[in-house]
């Protein structure tokens, strides 16, 4: 009989792949050689020939470990071993910039993306699992970094052609276990996955733990349901900004600028992301929830308060409008003057 975790893994990647059957496209799964991206790796040698694709791998050496290269190649080997004939090492160079964990992530999708066009493949398999969806919820929480944190990672996210699937997303992180396991693969298991110095691994090695020795079990999947849920209103709001924000703005030189009764007319939730829009796609700006506020103020609160300072604009209330508009030179050289 077919192991369980093994049906369950492979289920759930023939179910991402569907979309893509019958099409000869390739896909590439990024192998880190851990138990989740291994079991990914093999149930897709599996199951991409059955729909009629292709499928690769590809190994990001970071070289931030001793034996980093060996890692790598023994990830690349057990790829072989599951049925992935192309399986590609990648070595690149992390610029700390941001924190190391930052920096590595930035070089690792980089070179990912890379590989992705080097190969002609339509997607990139990913290994997240249901707990690590649920870790990036507690985070997300802990930092109270709104809904759109909460919403944790999405099954697929499409970029300039290429789609971004992590099928494993309803896949606890045993049965990837269990999948190797039952399979004859070796995974490495990542020194850094024990490091108490990472805010991650507190979460799945104290934090959660405790809260299902506490509250019982459940808590992971309960997690995982808030974000899927999160998501979902997430994607409604977007469609509800995209059909508003055309009727509701108009430009204005050097940036853009909103009818005050238009906002005031919506209800505070999508008036807080209209703003936020609007800063992110004019101005490339993530705003806080601060910072989001006192914008909104100059609608609900107007009591002639002057612009407001924001990351490369500046945020006024003109009359029947709220004008957006970015921050000139002159004004970024005399802020950067003054704190000198």
């Amino acid at each position: 009989m077919l192991d369980p975790a093994i049906a369950a893994v492979r289920l759930a990647v023939r179910t991402a792949l569907a979309p893509l059957e019958g099409s000869a496209a390739t896909v590439l799964v990024a192998l880190s050689g851990g138990a989740d991206s291994l079991a990914l790796a093999a149930a897709a040698a599996f199951e991409a020939p059955r729909l009629g694709l292709r499928v690769a791998s590809v190994t990001v050496d970071h070289g931030l470990q001793d034996g980093s290269a060996e890692v790598a190649a023994r990830a690349a080997e057990q790829a072989r071993m599951a049925g992935v004939a192309d399986a590609r090492i990648v070595r690149v160079e992390v610029v700390a910039e941001g924190g190391p964990e930052a920096a590595a992530r930035t070089a690792r999708y980089a070179a990912l993306r890379e590989a992705a066009a080097e190969t002609g493949a339509v997607a990139v398999l990913l290994g997240h699992t249901l707990d690590d969806q649920a870790e990036t919820v507690l985070l997300g929480l802990a930092r109270g970094a709104g809904a759109g944190s909460l919403a944790g990672m999405a099954p697929r996210r499409d970029e300039r052609g290429l789609a971004w699937i992590r099928p494993l997303l309803a896949i606890r992180r045993e049965q990837t276990h269990g999948f190797c396991e039952a399979s004859g693969l070796e995974p490495w298991h990542d020194p850094h996955n024990a490091d108490a110095r990472f805010s991650r691994v507190r979460v799945r090695r104290a934090v959660l733990p405790v809260l299902e020795a506490e509250l019982g079990p459940g808590v992971a999947l309960a997690l995982a349901r808030t974000a899927e849920q999160l998501r979902e209103d997430n994607e409604a709001f977007a469609e509800m900004i995209d059909e508003t924000i055309e009727d509701i703005v108009e430009h204005i030189e050097a940036g853009i600028a909103i009818s005050v009764s238009a906002l005031a007319a919506n209800p505070p939730a999508l008036r807080h992301r209209i703003i936020r829009h609007v800063a992110q796609s004019e101005f490339g700006a993530s705003l806080t929830r601060t910072q989001t506020l006192e914008v909104a103020r100059l609608v609900s609160d107007w009591q002639g308060q002057g612009p407001i300072d924001l990351p490369g604009f500046v945020a006024d209330r003109r009359g029947a409008l709220i004008a957006f508009t970015a921050r000139s030179t002159e004004q970024g050289s005399e802020e950067q003057g003054s704190a000198g």
